[in-house]
């Protein structure tokens, strides 16, 4: 094997160690503090007689006792149930974080978390890539055909949020008008019951509010303490409340089927109801005014105040991403691209084969496969950035290798000739001779590509990558201003593909010299 052979294959190795190494950011969203009070109060519960004694920690090599690792899956885009403190420091807050944390603390766990899209937990929880799921989930009978839920530990109640001079009551009103839920919420189950309503699902709470704001949406189906919070924030909004509905379980702990845990969690919750803990903890989310928030301007990046440090965080995970994606798909897309130009049928067929699927199905539908089909049918849990590198990587490789077989075949066949006539092996020919003509020609090409990896990488958010698209969704949330945080990204895409696309100019000025 050559020396640049043996590099290459060492590079590709560092790749992979890489990207299985590196954990994934989990994101979080901002402090929110309540606008008022809430009639939802801690649901009631069943007597549970369970014993609440962890099972004993293993020790490490010191003898001291480790505790084991609880993951939490949730969409922290929720306030104040779930959101990301992006102005200190990214943590995950909020009334269910609080409520988990006791729980674990009690039974000696200790608690992290993975965040991600409201419309994934389920899986998320089926694929055993979380432990247990609280997301202000509410239980309904389909969900309990997939998961086993805790007792309930808070009742909230829906809403109808509409513009103030619309100011929809009943549902009765909205015959005939475009209504806005979030995807997989159990107000998408409540809105389906409106009679003559066109229903709208969305993934975030912000898009909705964003499309009813600019006219898109009449209205929208939010619970009680989201709309307290969104029309605190929009005054242009009003909300008024939707009658509960009879035998409501309220919000509850989501757990895998037939998980020891839920008996835990359950003895725990009692034991929380019945000396306050829970009540307090409801009370610190729900029982304070908020702040105040002024009206502004159609644009006012002054709301980014305290947020531009979390954004520009996401530079380096959108750069590392990148990077790994564009450099592994050029190593594999290279060896496609010989095996497409191989006299060995079985190689040709291979390389056909792949190139065919990967291009002919949704970049996202091979990350979201990536992501959560791998624990389940290898049982190794890959990680948010790995499975976003592998996918992106692996795509990216599939246009690649047409690429650089266009470039070989375009090198002139006399350069074969000659090398095979002076006798030179065919590694080195393609090597040596081949491969630098054929990358300066398609050089331009490889540019494009980098430069659709760095602007597609804003995909990698909803498997819970803290990339800077991600971080802006973060902030739109906890501001509920949409234009100033994307704006903001925008610009940052534009200043990375702006250097890419200079530094690439150089190159190829300083390629084409010889010529």
């Amino acid at each position: 094997m050559s020396k640049t052979m043996k590099w290459a294959v060492t590079a590709l190795l560092a790749v992979l160690l890489l990207t299985g190494i590196l954990p994934s950011a989990g994101l979080l969203a901002p402090h929110f503090s309540g606008n008022g009070t809430t009639a939802a109060t801690a649901a009631g519960s069943q007597t549970v007689t369970a014993d609440i004694t962890p099972p004993p920690a293993p020790e490490d090599k010191e003898g001291t006792p480790k505790k084991k690792t609880l993951i939490m899956g949730t969409s922290a885009e929720y306030a104040p149930y779930e959101v990301v403190d992006a102005k200190n420091g990214g943590d995950i807050i909020g009334m269910d974080v609080d409520i988990a944390r006791t729980i674990t603390e009690k039974l000696g766990y200790e608690l992290k978390f993975s965040n991600m899209d409201f419309n994934g937990l389920i899986a998320a929880l089926q694929t055993k890539r979380v432990d247990f799921v609280m997301s202000a989930m509410s239980v309904t009978e389909e969900r309990k055909q997939s998961v086993d839920f805790s007792d309930g530990y808070y009742v909230a109640r829906n809403t109808i949020v509409s513009r103030e001079k619309d100011n929809y009551q009943t549902t009765e009103q909205l015959k005939g008008k475009r209504v806005g839920v979030q995807l997989g919420s159990i107000q998408e189950k409540a809105a389906a019951d409106i009679k003559g309503a066109e229903i709208v699902k969305l993934n975030r709470i912000p898009d909705i509010v964003q499309e009813m704001k600019s006219g898109r949406l009449d209205a929208a189906i939010f619970e009680d303490a989201i709309a307290l919070n969104q029309t605190a924030v929009n005054t242009d909004l009003v909300y008024s409340m939707i009658p509960a509905a009879i035998g409501d379980d309220g919000y509850a702990i989501a757990f895998p089927q037939d998980s020891p845990l839920r008996a835990e969690f359950n003895a725990v919750l009692m034991e929380m109801k019945q000396n306050g803990q829970l009540q307090a903890i409801i009370d610190k989310w729900f029982g304070k005014p908020g702040e105040e928030r002024k009206p502004r301007g159609f644009l006012d990046f002054a709301v980014l105040n305290g947020y531009m440090g979390y954004l520009l965080q996401g530079v380096f995970v959108t750069l590392l991403f990148t990077f790994v994606s564009a450099l592994f798909g050029f190593i594999w897309g290279a060896i496609l691209s010989l095996f497409k130009l191989s006299s060995v049928k079985i190689l040709q067929w291979f390389a056909t084969v792949y190139t065919s699927i990967f291009r002919g199905t949704p970049l996202l539908l091979q990350l979201l496969l990536f992501y959560f089909a791998t624990p389940q049918l290898t049982g190794y849990d890959i990680s948010a950035l790995m499975a976003a590198g592998l996918a992106f990587g692996l795509n990216s490789a599939a246009y690649l290798s047409e690429t650089i077989r266009g470039g070989i075949m375009a090198v002139d066949k006399g350069q074969r000739e000659a090398a095979m006539a002076l006798g030179i092996p065919y590694r080195t020919m393609m090597i040596r001779i081949i491969f630098p003509q054929a990358i300066k020609n398609i050089l331009p090409a490889l540019v494009n590509e980098c430069v659709a990896l760095v602007k597609e990488s804003s995909l990698v958010s909803v498997i819970g990558v803290t990339d800077l698209m991600r971080r802006a969704n973060m902030v739109q949330s906890d501001t509920a201003r949409a234009f100033e945080p994307l704006l903001f990204v925008a610009a940052i895409y534009y200043i990375l593909v702006l250097i890419l696309t200079t530094l690439a100019r150089l190159l190829e000025r300083r390629m084409r010299r010889s010529d």
